[in-house]
């Protein structure tokens, strides 16, 4: 089977490998004697989100900081009936 590299480094994997292997949205991509070898990882929810912080280079002080930030009080508008209001700015 053939599968054709793009102009942006993509490739269409043929419907019958992909049904070969199972469902997977991830593989771990190797080069080995000249040849691309692609292994499916399945990912915990967990996993991805660790990945994501990784690759944006956020740490365990950051989404600390972030969850005391989403935690903080938050005024009442006087023009609510009683609900707290979360202004939309970004807090410094």
């Amino acid at each position: 089977m053939l599968a054709k590299l793009t102009s942006k480094n993509q490739l269409t994997l043929p419907k019958s490998v992909t049904q070969a292997i199972g469902p997977a949205e991830y593989f771990e991509v190797q080069a080995r004697d000249g040849q691309i070898v692609l292994t499916p990882v399945r990912l915990q929810r967990g996993d991805a989100v660790r990945a994501k912080l990784a690759e944006l280079g956020l740490g365990e002080p950051d989404v600390a900081n972030a969850v005391t930030w989403a935690r903080a009080p938050v005024a009442t508008a006087p023009w609510t009936t009683g609900a707290r209001a979360r202004s939309t700015k970004r807090r410094s």
